[in-house]
């Protein structure tokens, strides 16, 4: 690989191939769970869809809620697949406020057109940051952006976030 586009490239394409957090994981019961939600989305335009299922465990020492658990089922193109993975990887595990931080800093990368963001916040996406290729086509920006889409609204279904 010649450039840092080929290696974002491969990022995207690894995780279409194999996409994790893929099959709605069943909700757990039980103390230590505060609840979950989930969303379904549609692009109208290409046809991606998406359910996506976000679980709410244990408080961390300062009392915030912290996502637990992503999974989600959907169909779609290579970005859409790739982006629902790379999502599953980045917020699962984090609090609550700080996956809502991943999926603004997501969305600004998104309207780069292509410029992508400054070292600290590109260092913050890991992964994600090899979309910033796609936000050069605006017909693709809302592949990419559909799974997040799912989980703003799958966390303001559980409650966790405002609507």
């Amino acid at each position: 690989m010649s450039t840092m586009q080929d290696l974002y490239q491969q990022i995207i394409l690894d995780h279409a191939k194999d996409p994790h957090g893929r099959g709605l994981h069943e909700v757990p019961a039980g103390p230590g769970h505060l609840g979950h939600g989930e969303s379904h989305q549609v692009n109208p335009t290409c046809g991606d869809e998406v359910t996506l299922r976000v679980t709410l465990g244990t408080t961390t020492p300062g009392g915030a809620p912290v996502i637990e658990d992503v999974s989600w089922e959907g169909q779609g193109c290579s970005i859409s697949q790739a982006s629902l993975s790379v999502l599953t990887d980045l917020v699962t595990g984090r609090e609550v406020a700080e996956g809502e931080r991943l999926g603004e800093t997501f969305r600004a990368l998104m309207s780069s057109r292509g410029e992508g963001l400054d070292e600290e916040r590109s260092d913050q996406l890991e992964d994600a940051v090899a979309f910033a290729g796609v936000s050069r086509f605006p017909a693709r920006i809302k592949c990419a952006l559909l799974g997040w889409a799912a989980l703003r609204d799958s966390l303001a279904r559980a409650q966790a976030v405002a609507a």
